[in-house]
């Protein structure tokens, strides 16, 4: 507590670790999907999700997601747009067509940021697009987001 101009205050320390802590607690045990052609990018997704508490389902492209998601059910879904074989316009469309997983978050990546391409991935039923490449904390704050309003 600290006394300014004859008033009480209590501080609390920025970026604080505690509060890190907390946040990643709600995380913990939330099934985060990631499909992504690149072995980096979901290298990178896996351990920033692995650090929150989240266990984590990789897949390297629409196919193959849409193999595993029946499996493990997840409850957030990241998944790039350029992708060969099944694009991530098309696996968000099939996934978001499915009565089952209609109210899955799926979150679209991508390393454009064209209007046009927002556009595209709302028409298709994306709940939210992230630029690559992404931070943590922004990787983070939307599975927080989404899980939370899922629960």
């Amino acid at each position: 507590m600290v006394c300014t101009q004859g008033v009480w205050q209590v501080l609390r320390p920025q970026g604080s670790r505690w509060r890190k802590r907390v946040d990643n607690e709600a995380l913990k045990g939330v099934k985060v999907m990631v499909i992504d052609d690149s072995n980096t990018i979901r290298r990178s997704a896996e351990i920033f999700l692995n650090q929150a508490g989240c266990e984590v389902i990789l897949a390297q492209d629409g196919f193959d997601a849409l193999s595993k998601i029946t499996d493990h059910e997840p409850d957030v879904v990241f998944v790039d747009i350029m992708m060969p074989r099944l694009d991530g316009y098309q696996t968000c469309s099939l996934i978001k067509r499915n009565a089952k997983y209609r109210s899955t978050p799926v979150i679209m990546l991508s390393s454009k940021d064209g209007l046009f391409d927002r556009a595209r991935g709302r028409m298709v039923g994306s709940d939210q697009y992230l630029t690559k490449p992404f931070t943590k904390d922004t990787l983070l704050t939307a599975v927080r987001e989404h899980a939370c309003a899922r629960a």
